[in-house]
């Protein structure tokens, strides 16, 4: 080959490099994008994943699907994703148990800070304990005074074992000096159906599954687990207000995406995720829901999700929570 061809070639050669790497930066991908949810249809996290993925793919041009993988308190969902595609074509709405508690409980196939890639902060919002009426328990006092007179006999649900609704029991199974028995769900949906049906107790559900039933008289809302009451549910006590100061469980969810994406992808998804949480049509829907906006940058994410990390697996320990 003569020094012409060389050069030639050479040029060929670096013209398809970059635009191969050009094509892995795609933006959006060329093919439709898939949001994970690690809880089945119906519950708060697929509520909050369907309002923000429509307007998600019109301002991006690009079809989002919604894929619920559930089970596990949302590990599943978690695992499936830190081993997916890094083209940009998947998001997962993550969630406070996958990521900061159920590492702390269980073995999890996957490392949230390794193996996921921060995108943006998501929602947040408390929870709400509600009891079924054949309980017989009007207030937070009743219900410890229940599940003091009858030690074991008072259940509650979860979404599943290290989930946000879990700890939120186990730490007021610490602070309130009482033994509530863990029951996990795949969901908020079926765990609220089994409230209903009284076939459990208790759950400190998300105030988007709950609302309709407390509303209708079906559900009796006992405490928050917010620091305030939220502005939808002003006539609720919270927790810390009935004799527990400072008790906060918050549920949140928050994007993340398969921990190899490249950053120039992960920074353009951020970028559309803030503006949809910014736009006031989406604030509206999501508080009718009782989900507050928590959009952040990627570092922003990182450092929330690091301090939670901390605060629930210090409890883990203290109360030596286990998957069983």
């Amino acid at each position: 080959m003569n020094e012409p061809q060389l050069l030639h070639a050479v040029a060929a050669a670096a013209v398809l490099c970059l635009t191969g790497h050009a094509h892995a930066q795609d933006f959006p991908p060329r093919k439709p994008v898939t949001l994970v949810v690690g809880f089945a249809p119906g519950g708060a996290a697929d509520a909050a994943a369907r309002l923000i993925a429509k307007k998600l793919g019109d301002d991006v041009g690009q079809t989002v699907i919604i894929d619920n993988k559930a089970g596990a308190g949302g590990n599943i969902a978690h695992q499936y994703v830190a081993h997916g595609p890094t083209d940009g074509s998947m998001l997962l709405f993550g969630s406070i148990g996958p990521l900061t508690i159920a590492p702390h409980v269980m073995k999890v196939g996957y490392d949230p800070f390794k193996d996921l890639a921060a995108v943006s902060g998501g929602v947040n919002f408390p929870n709400v304990l509600v009891v079924h009426k054949g309980l017989g328990v009007k207030t937070l006092s009743d219900f410890v005074a229940l599940s003091k007179k009858k030690p074991g006999s008072v259940d509650f649900a979860s979404t599943g074992a290290g989930s946000a609704s879990h700890l939120a029991g186990e730490l007021f199974n610490q602070r309130a000096g009482i033994d509530m028995v863990h029951v996990p769900y795949k969901g908020g949906a079926p765990a609220l159906q089994d409230l209903l049906g009284q076939r459990i107790a208790s759950y400190f559900s998300a105030p988007p599954t709950a609302l309709p039933h407390v509303e209708a008289g079906n559900l009796i809302p006992l405490a928050t687990t917010g620091l305030t009451r939220p502005a939808y549910m002003p006539n609720i006590p919270t927790v810390a207000e009935s004799g527990y100061p400072n008790f906060e469980a918050l549920n949140w969810y928050a994007f993340v995406a398969p921990g190899k994406t490249p950053v120039a992808i992960l920074e353009r998804w951020n970028q559309a995720v803030v503006k949809v949480l910014a736009d006031p049509g989406v604030k509206e829907a999501l508080n009718k829901h009782g989900l507050t906006p928590q959009p952040t940058t990627r570092a922003e994410l990182t450092d929330f999700m690091k301090k939670e990390d901390a605060k629930w697996s210090a409890i883990v320990r203290d109360r030596k929570i286990t998957a069983n």
